[in-house]
């Protein structure tokens, strides 16, 4: 399940009116690249907004002013400006600036293409792989300095308030820092900690092809039996007998994302089985393409898995997991929790929403899943990842042989 936020970076347009220069101006790239950078650093969106109705070419003008603001907004936020490093590439028509993110230190490049007459709109910006300087010394650091690194770079972006969560920095299986930072609850302000269950998005599926996998092993199902073995009619006839359990594994069976919009449309509170969710993804579920031609990222496959693990253990797939999965890794605070129900110490997610008169906050509760399954949206602590990790990696969840094949 990708839940997870994606920050596209937008086509945009730009200019500096800058009479006089020719059409072979080298810089002219680089300095709208510059100008617009610059805009963004600063952090006022009225500015910005001055700078987009001032630069701005007419196509790109077609576009709704809050998507170039949030574009600007998005940027400082996670940087709080940039400082233009250095010319990563250049070309006549076309610049890419390396950048340094004053909040994190770290390197991103920006690309900017220019029209090749003057005044020289920007036509489009995008991000690139930054080619970070080399280090001035390479350093050798122990797990105290590390620590202390790691903290110091943590405090700043919870600081920022553009990170809240629980991190856990573990080297052979022994933790060298945990902690953790900002509010579970912000409208209590409860703090998380190291044991807050953190919603783990799509990480569900890892469970279940461990689960898949234990029962390869017990000789209960191969990798490659088809799926009409245990689900006949799924999505049809005749793809159940084109589909493999390897393909669902690998996203190479040609199923889709099952977050549709009837799943958009249908009431939270009626998926909360396995069953559930299959009859819903049922309904518009079709072969995309021949199983095992192409790779296409698919939770309803996952989905599929996990029937196929109630068919074949003969057990509930939460109950599989918890007894199978969870329990012998010691996993004491993770599951797929109903989210109508008392959960302690369970962290509510949250998004922002850039206006001109500041930041506004919600939370994504009600773009959850009630309950999570076997393509995502279970809740799980840093701590108890690591446990998983420990016994999957030992032998203790599968043979060292099968670990070999899931990685």
């Amino acid at each position: 399940m990708r839940q997870i936020s994606r920050y596209f970076l937008l086509f945009l347009v730009s200019l500096t009116a800058v009479a006089g220069i020719s059409a072979q101006d080298p810089t002219a790239a680089e300095r709208q690249g510059r100008a617009f950078i610059e805009a963004i650093s600063t952090g006022d969106r009225a500015k910005v907004r001055s700078f987009v109705e001032a630069n701005f070419g007419s196509e790109m003008l077609g576009m709704p002013m809050q998507q170039h603001l949030n574009f600007a907004s998005n940027h400082y936020d996670i940087s709080r400006g940039y400082e233009v490093v250095s010319v990563q590439e250049a070309a006549p028509n076309g610049t890419t600036l390396l950048l340094k993110n004053k909040l994190t230190g770290l390197y991103a490049a920006m690309f900017f293409s220019v029209e090749d007459k003057a005044p020289f709109k920007i036509k489009g910006i995008g991000g690139r792989p930054p080619k970070a300087p080399a280090a001035a010394a390479s350093r050798t650091l122990d797990n105290a300095a590390i620590s202390e690194e790691l903290k110091g770079f943590l405090k700043r972006l919870a600081d920022a308030d553009v990170f809240s969560g629980a991190v856990l920095l573990a080297k052979d299986g022994v933790p060298v820092y945990k902690a953790a930072y900002g509010t579970a609850n912000k409208d209590y302000g409860v703090p998380n900690k190291i044991d807050t269950k953190f919603n783990l998005g799509s990480m569900n599926k890892m469970f279940t092809a461990v689960s898949i996998a234990q029962l390869v092993e017990k000789g209960k199902l191969s990798l490659d039996d088809p799926l009409s073995k245990f689900i006949p009619d799924f999505p049809d006839a005749e793809s159940s007998k084109k589909i493999q359990i390897k393909h669902l594994l690998s996203h190479t069976a040609g199923l889709g994302p099952y977050f549709s919009k009837r799943y958009q449309d249908t009431s939270r509170n009626k998926l909360r089985t396995v069953d559930d969710m299959m009859a819903l993804a049922k309904q518009d579920e079709k072969l995309l393409f021949e199983p095992g031609t192409k790779w296409q990222y698919s939770n309803t496959g996952m989905l599929v898995l996990g029937k196929v693990i109630e068919i074949v253990s003969g057990q509930s797939y939460f109950d599989y997991v918890r007894e199978n999965i969870y329990k012998p890794a010691g996993m004491i605070n993770t599951d797929a929790y109903e989210l109508d129900k008392v959960n302690p110490n369970l962290a509510v997610g949250y998004h922002k929403t850039f206006t001109d008169n500041g930041i506004v906050w919600s939370n994504n509760v009600f773009q959850h899943v009630m309950r999570g399954g076997p393509q995502g949206g279970g809740y799980s602590t840093v701590e108890d990842l690591l446990r998983f990790d420990q016994a999957f990696r030992s032998g203790k969840l599968v043979s060292p042989a099968m670990v070999k094949v899931l990685t």
